[in-house]
């Protein structure tokens, strides 16, 4: 009984010896934290303020200042760690062979990275942009460090890995797409009242937009008819109503001014009959 009150006595001494001789460091350890954690709150802010200026996108910017803290509080963390006596060089080292490693079986993933700080600095697009890129087109919904989301006009979404993006041949649209349509007219109509009646409803429709203006005009002479390219500019949320709205429109308008639209046909002559 009397050895294990001295075993018992010999640990509390031992407690006791090892909080007298690392409780204050512990504490001025959990101080420089609590003081890394606070200094890089305020490095973001700082940070935050500064990319505003620059235009940058808001999903960029909170990236950026998350990653600005995380370097912050790691910094701190070392000199939390050295004031408790750890030796970093051995961990420095161990962290180097073990960063090796898993940038060889992350070669993906660290492309993408690569190529999303490429896409976040240089800027060839923004959220809210229509692009076409890799067999694939729809309005940037989010730029992230791994990938870019586009989103379709059947509310699906497309995820594209960064590293299939830079490098590519890219078509920005911007915010406002032009509307390809057509419509033929009969040779004998009167072209002038036509285009009059189109922009009567190019003007009419308020998707259309009259900054930049929108172009129409004859496009071809086919077979049977005239070709009347109406190439209107709208935004990229509009473009899909737009297009079903301004057909509607050209061919009520059209029945209603006694436009005639040719439907195909093939004019067959026999030459000469056997007896």
């Amino acid at each position: 009984m009397s050895d294990q009150l001295q075993s018992l006595d010999q640990i509390k001494a031992s407690v006791l010896d090892m909080v007298i001789k690392f409780g204050p460091k512990l504490v001025v350890a959990v101080i420089i934290l609590v003081a890394g954690y606070m200094v890089g709150r305020w490095a973001g802010g700082m940070l935050e303020r500064l990319l505003v200026r620059f235009r940058l996108e808001a999903p960029v910017r909170s990236l950026l200042v998350r990653l600005i803290q995380l370097v912050v509080f790691g910094l701190f963390a070392i000199m939390a760690l050295q004031n408790l006596g750890v030796e970093l060089l051995p961990l420095i080292a161990g962290l180097g062979v073990a960063g090796a490693g898993i940038a060889l079986a992350m070669q993906g993933i660290l492309g993408n990275v690569a190529a999303g700080l490429t896409i976040i600095f240089t800027q060839p697009f923004h959220v809210g942009d229509y692009l076409s890129i890799a067999n694939e087109e729809g309005e940037v919904l989010d730029i992230s460090l791994f990938s870019t989301t586009l989103g379709h006009t059947d509310r699906s979404k497309v995820l594209i890995p960064n590293r299939k993006i830079v490098g590519e041949i890219l078509h920005n649209y911007g915010r406002v797409r032009q509307l390809d349509l057509a419509v033929g007219v009969a040779y004998g109509t009167d072209v002038k009242f036509v285009l009059q009646a189109i922009d009567e409803i190019l003007r009419a429709n308020p998707r259309v937009l009259q900054d930049p203006a929108p172009v129409f005009g004859i496009e071809q002479f086919a077979d049977f008819s005239v070709s009347i390219t109406i190439n209107p500019w709208v935004n990229v949320p509009d473009y899909v109503a737009a297009v079903a709205e301004i057909n509607r429109a050209v061919l009520e308008t059209f029945r209603a001014k006694g436009i005639d639209i040719p439907f195909p046909q093939r004019e067959v002559r026999l030459l000469g009959s056997e007896a």
